[in-house]
């Protein structure tokens, strides 16, 4: 059947969304076609007779696991001022919420490039064969597909109006070994490791690993999906400095590719699939049903720096601003991750986090910095403080609740599971809509041989927009064997070369496009998108040719072949038609994906 004609098919039958995130009125139309869910019955076509391509010939294979797909907000078009829209916008400022349903998003939109909207159906996958069957179905239709595991994606991908959806959130299996070896490879001796359904969160992969004093290196926020988008474009946790990336611990992964067959990779089998899966870009190369990634032992103590420091007049903060660039190297090294920010207001924000390095060792690292405010009392600040605690406390929610009330915020819907919960900072990214997400790599080079020139630069950048050096997001000080496995994969050299990568953003908070009186303010989206693309202009031109992170870059990443994987793209392109040769598979900035 032709694309043209089968996609269009598809859409007359399962509806477009109305106005944004609601499913049409059209989709009857297709049930009238395909019979009553459950029942099996077709009209005219009998239930033995369905056709391959074919929505009843997809539910005969996946059963009542083929749903139809409808917007949470769905109340909110015919009454936004309404009891039943105001419980839906609670409801939609939980992750573990937006998860659930299979028409909720937690990006709704980035100014000037995309809104999100629901599929006319999903595919609730409890099984490899389900994925198998989705594919099989697009590819015999022409019909899109997205994916969503846990629908963190930045940039749209989980989503499209027009599209068959492959929704991963019920696979969610765990298993863990004590001796892996991969299939085929033949290790004389096995590490232990941890398999994760496509649909796990990382939380749950922690607290699996940590019942055996492991770790398995993985996302800063709980709610993030351990075997989607974020492992598959590289990985950056809060530790990658120590362990590397999720990519560089992957083992094996089990894929259906675009002719629908199952294919298990590592580096023994499909070894060339497996590179382009440790960075390639989720959703580009197949569609993951489960990973198996090395585990490490759990490290012993985990210590924080948090505080602010704020300078007094524009000559302060320039000194300030150089003080902290010239400290970078110093943290340079596995013991270190995580966040300085700078401005708005002269200000430099602290949240740093230690892995293993005693408490007076952390504050001997940023004396530079705390002995400038004690000389200084015009300089305001909070406390700069610090502390330790164990690791294996970090995901342990009654340790929060007792130590730092407020720093966690835990699912109280009825029914779930008690251990999960989401830092309070990562609520911003629940039900936002951005209006620019923009990172680049800062290399070694530039803190080391030209401090005062990037200091100059990132103070510059500063009087237009905040941004933070994310310390942990480059790899230059990592561990050896760490970084050893990384460059095994097709994450961009220039990461391995970086001190850190520093992110600029904006987004407005639970606002929705479509909704009367909740629509984003697109004025002041369009002043602060142009602010920080001002800023990081100035960032560019201080660090040529380096790159981006993938998994955190702007919708309209310049040359974005080469920013997000550098002299490895034309390698994964050549795997890509070799794999995906009529494109299948495509995503926004995906290989071999010209949009």
């Amino acid at each position: 059947m032709p694309r043209e004609i089968s996609r269009r098919r598809f859409l007359e039958g399962g509806g477009m969304a109305v106005g944004v995130m609601v499913l049409g009125a059209s989709g009857a139309s297709l049930l009238a076609a395909c019979g009553d869910g459950s029942s099996g019955k077709a009209g005219s076509i009998g239930v033995l007779e369905a056709p391959r391509g074919t929505l009843e010939g997809l539910r005969q294979q996946v059963g009542p696991r083929l749903v139809r797909v409808t917007s949470p907000l769905k109340p909110c078009v015919s009454d936004p001022s309404g009891t039943a829209c105001a419980a839906a916008m609670t409801d939609l400022a939980n992750p573990f919420f937006c998860e659930d349903e299979p028409g909720a998003f937690q990006t709704l939109g980035w100014f000037g490039a995309f809104e999100a909207h629901p599929s006319p159906y999903a595919v609730a996958a409890e099984t490899t064969a389900d994925i198998a069957a989705a594919v099989d179905f697009a590819r015999e239709t022409g019909v899109r597909l997205v994916v969503k595991g846990t629908g963190h994606d930045y940039q749209g991908r989980s989503s499209a109006a027009d599209s068959l959806l492959i929704w991963t959130h019920n696979m969610r299996d765990i298993t863990l070994h004590d001796d892996f070896r991969p299939a085929g490879a033949g290790w004389s001796r096995g590490v232990p490791a941890i398999t994760v359904g496509a649909g796990t969160r990382w939380l749950e992969a922690y607290l699996a690993a940590g019942q055996r004093g492991w770790y398995v290196q993985g996302a800063g926020c709980t709610s993030v999906g351990a075997a989607g988008g974020f492992t598959q474009g590289g990985g950056f946790g809060s530790f990658s400095k120590r362990f590397g990336t999720a990519a560089g611990n992957l083992l094996e992964v089990e894929v259906v590719t675009a002719d629908g067959r199952v294919v298990v990779t590592n580096e023994a089998r499909h070894a060339d699939l497996f590179w382009a899966l440790r960075g390639g870009g989720g959703g580009t190369f197949g569609i993951v049903s489960q990973m198996t990634m090395r585990a490490h032992p759990l490290p012993k103590t985990l210590g924080a720096v948090m505080g602010t420091v704020t300078a007094a007049t524009d000559d302060d903060y320039r000194y300030l601003v150089e003080t902290v660039v010239r400290m970078v190297p110093a943290l340079d090294n596995p013991h270190w991750g995580e966040q300085i920010g700078f401005g708005p207001g002269n200000t430099i924000r602290l949240s740093p986090l230690f892995v293993d390095l005693a408490e007076d060792d952390a504050r001997a690292a940023f004396s530079p910095l705390t002995q400038w405010v004690d000389r200084h009392d015009s300089a305001s600040s909070s406390p700069i403080e610090f502390f330790t605690f164990p690791f294996a406390d970090l995901w342990n929610s009654t340790f929060w609740d007792k130590r730092s009330p407020g720093f966690i915020q835990r699912d109280l819907r009825a029914g779930q599971n008690s251990d999960l919960f989401w830092w309070e900072s990562d609520a911003a990214q629940v039900a936002w809509y951005l209006e620019t997400y923009q990172s680049r790599w800062l290399p070694r080079a530039a803190f080391e041989d030209s401090p005062a020139a990037l200091a100059a630069s990132l103070f510059a950048a500063s009087r237009r927009a905040p941004f933070a050096l994310h310390l942990n997001k480059g790899l230059y000080g990592a561990a050896s064997q760490a970084k050893a496995r990384d460059r095994s994969t097709c994450v961009n050299p220039a990461a391995l070369d970086a001190s850190a990568l520093l992110i600029m953003s904006s987004a407005q908070h639970q606002v929705y496009p479509g909704i009367r009186g909740r629509e984003p303010d697109q004025a002041l989206a369009r002043m602060r998108s142009a602010d920080i693309n001002a800023a990081m202009s100035i960032v560019r031109k201080a660090t040529p040719g380096s790159g981006a992170y993938l998994n955190e870059a702007d919708y309209f990443e310049p040359d974005w072949q080469r920013s997000f994987w550098g002299p490895n793209y034309q390698r994964l392109l050549s795997i890509k038609h070799k794999y995906d040769p009529t494109s299948l598979f495509q995503v926004h900035h995906g290989v071999g994906t010209d949009r």
